[in-house]
């Protein structure tokens, strides 16, 4: 045999030799990235189109709720970008807080100079109250945490909850702006700062990543609701009157049928 044959032999070997070894790293390649294997595409696409078509859209809100609230959050430490104005904001949350509210609710139900006044007071102060309990029971029953970059200092720590899901500040403000606009407000300029500060709480909320967006908005759609509520059970002076009056009778008859019992007995 002669040279020139053997050495087109041994160059035909080498390019398909080449030609294989090339071509084990791109299978290689194909098979660990499942977007170049069509088998792979057809399993991860059965795989989404098998769920439920509410599954696949309450996570796409949740996705958006979840950027939204982080994109929002602005003041939530120093080093965010307005976090200049993270005092501010935290002045604003503190006013829509629940202890400030209902001390000045039961101080002005205490020293209220007439009787209509007491009994306004009165029932914003059970008001409160129902806000509180009906937040704080939502909260314990669905458990949703606070947002991850919300930042607490020494003083916000006593009042900043785990749980944020509903709002309580913009529960509280709903129902507090509601209220006075019924009931305590007659010019349409006080009227827009009493809005204008519901809106304001909310907002602090947001800004402090205090809540995430669904959290404010279901939360000043129950302390919107609330209200209503309020304004069916609404607790006349009167009202309240015969109530401790058939109280106090009722323990003073308990009273004396207790001690007739003895008497008898003696």
């Amino acid at each position: 045999m002669s040279s020139s044959a053997v050495s087109r032999r041994n160059s035909c070997r080498a390019v398909v030799s080449g030609s294989r070894s090339e071509g084990h790293p791109a299978r290689r390649r194909a098979s660990s990235c499942p977007y170049f294997s069509p088998g792979a595409q057809s399993e991860v696409f059965s795989v989404s189109l098998k769920q439920p078509i509410f599954t696949i859209t309450l996570r796409f809100l949740l996705a958006v709720d979840l950027w939204l609230s982080k994109r929002l959050g602005v003041c939530a430490c120093e080093g965010s970008p307005w976090g200049s104005i993270r005092p501010l904001a935290r002045l604003v949350e503190f006013s829509g807080h629940v202890i400030p509210w209902l001390s000045g609710t039961v101080y002005s139900l205490l020293r209220g100079e007439s009787a209509a006044k007491q009994e306004v007071m009165l029932n914003l102060t059970l008001a409160l109250i129902l806000d509180l309990l009906l937040v704080r029971t939502v909260k314990r029953l669905v458990k949703r945490r606070t947002p991850a970059q919300n930042r607490s200092d020494l003083l916000s720590s006593f009042f900043v909850e785990r749980y944020s899901f509903p709002s309580g500040h913009a529960s509280r403000a709903a129902l507090c702006a509601r209220f006075f606009l019924a009931q305590l407000v007659d010019t349409a300029s006080v009227r827009v700062l009493v809005v204008g500060w519901a809106v304001l709480v909310s907002l602090s909320q947001l800004l402090l990543s205090r809540n995430h967006v669904t959290d404010v908005g279901f939360g000043l759609a129950m302390g919107y609701c609330q209200y209503s509520l309020v304004g069916r059970l609404w607790l006349t002076w009167d009202c309240l009157q015969d109530l401790v009056l058939m109280s106090l009778r009722e323990n003073l008859d308990r009273a004396y049928a207790g001690v007739w019992t003895v008497d008898r007995k003696r």
